[in-house]
């Protein structure tokens, strides 16, 4: 991959179909935390071969999203985003990561008059983020529950 993202818009019918079978067949194979060991046919040539557990969780999450028909975009840890990449990432608008970005919430270098946000930067802002909305959805349903609002206990 050496650096670059890499992108697969979504895919047709025929591939979303495939993807979806592919994936049920993984599930039932793979096992947490164990590689998985492959026989790929290249020219009716048998070729075992051996993924490391993380790359057979990360294939089922591309499955996954193919067999929904959503387009995969795979970027590398160590990749600098540009701010319509990072605010892609985040789902926000351009300007509103600006803001982010001035407010000091998440680190940046210029490169001449540009940003770069460091893919890592991204991933702790939104883990962050979402910590945050689950503690207070967290509270939002315990205040519903105390207030005796349909949510039972």
């Amino acid at each position: 991959m050496s650096g670059s993202t890499l992108r697969q818009l979504p895919p047709s019918a025929q591939d979303a179909a495939l993807a979806r079978a592919s994936s049920q067949i993984l599930a039932k194979l793979a096992q947490e935390e164990l590689p998985l060991r492959l026989t790929v046919m290249d020219a009716e040539q048998p070729h075992p071969i051996e993924l490391p557990a993380g790359a057979v969780a990360l294939l089922m999450d591309v499955l996954e999203a193919m067999a929904s028909g959503r387009g995969v975009s795979l970027i590398p840890e160590n990749a600098e985003l540009t701010t319509v990449q990072a605010a892609g990432v985040l789902n926000v608008s351009r300007p509103f990561l600006i803001k982010l970005l001035d407010d000091g919430m998440l680190p940046y270098r210029k490169v001449g008059k540009h940003r770069r946000i460091r893919m890592e930067d991204v991933m702790a802002y939104k883990e962050q983020v979402d910590k945050e909305r689950e503690a207070v959805l967290d509270q939002l349903a315990a205040e519903a529950q105390d207030l005796g609002m349909g949510y039972p206990k």
